[in-house]
């Protein structure tokens, strides 16, 4: 089966949205910004293909190449295509999503060995912030927020204030299970609190369709679920895999990859012991985890 073409939505003047159907595993969205003499752009892709097709897109919107990359976060499938747009291009991230990126290196083809990456250059960012950030594109304002520790410890959310668009990073899966291992569950429920607080009208996801903030209150009904399904299943002395077995996703069931409940349990676990938000957990065992639930068929990327 292969993948529905990526494509543009363009919800304001000089904004657009590139979305990559279906958004599941390393089908991120991307964006970007111009006035017409100077493009930022928000996140890349995970494979050189699938970056040099972006870079495309933009040519093909009939704006400038970027001249400035924001990354929402470290992860692979919104990192992987830095070197297609550097060094004409500034790359812009947190400071721990910096961090994060050089730890993790070729994370993505260990993972997933058969996936064809291309010739990927770990690309980290140029230059980093701390709290927030305020870029200037013409008319154009750009704030880069911090949200604290949420998907990862180095999430980025990129806010138009006068055009009421917000870019939230892998704050929101639209449609898709939200993913926790390398954040924090507390922290991510705060982070929909900021976004709130943008009162953004159109949301662009970190995967999926475009959508509203009625994608907050989904995601922290999902949030919220996973709390008490751990508090329960913890108390009952079961481990995160026999809690996630035992569930029953109700409306959630149909959201991509809801293998992703045990690796949200385990994070739920972590900070039920009192570990700090963001500590990190053993990757392999959530992996092995995710693969049960899978059915025993291990997580595919689709890129």
């Amino acid at each position: 089966m292969t993948a529905e073409e990526p494509y543009l939505v363009q919800p304001a003047a000089g904004v657009y949205a590139y979305v990559q159907p279906d958004g599941g595993w390393c089908l991120n969205n991307a964006g970007f910004v111009s006035d017409g003499g100077r493009t930022l752009l928000i996140d890349t892709a995970a494979t050189e293909r699938r970056a040099l097709a972006l870079r495309e897109a933009i040519a093909g919107a009939g704006v400038p190449l970027p001249r400035t990359v924001v990354n929402t976060h470290h992860h692979g499938d919104h990192t992987y295509g830095n070197a297609v747009f550097a060094p004409e291009a500034l790359i812009l991230g947190h400071d721990n999503a910096r961090t994060e990126q050089i730890a993790a290196g070729h994370q993505l083809e260990l993972i997933w060995p058969a996936t064809d990456f291309g010739s990927v250059e770990i690309t980290a960012p140029d230059l980093t912030y701390n709290d927030r950030t305020t870029l200037h594109l013409g008319g154009t304002e750009v704030r880069v927020i911090h949200p604290g520790v949420a998907h990862t410890t180095g999430d980025s959310i990129v806010f138009l204030p006068r055009q009421g668009i917000v870019f939230t990073g892998d704050l929101v899966f639209a449609e898709g299970t939200p993913f926790l291992a390398m954040g924090s569950l507390a922290g991510s429920l705060r982070a929909l609190e900021l976004l709130r607080s943008l009162d953004a009208q159109t949301v662009v996801p970190g995967h999926g369709p475009l959508t509203d903030p009625s994608a907050y209150e989904a995601t922290e009904r999902y949030l919220r679920y996973v709390a008490d399904l751990a508090r329960e299943g913890r108390a009952k002395g079961l481990s995160p895999l026999e809690t996630a077995q035992g569930a029953d996703l109700g409306e959630f069931a149909a959201w991509r990859e809801s293998e992703r409940l045990v690796a949200n349990v385990h994070r739920a676990y972590a900070e039920l012991a009192g570990e700090p938000e963001g500590a990190p957990l053993n990757i392999l065992a959530v992996l092995q985890d995710m693969t049960v639930m899978n059915g025993g068929t291990p997580i595919l990327c689709h890129a």
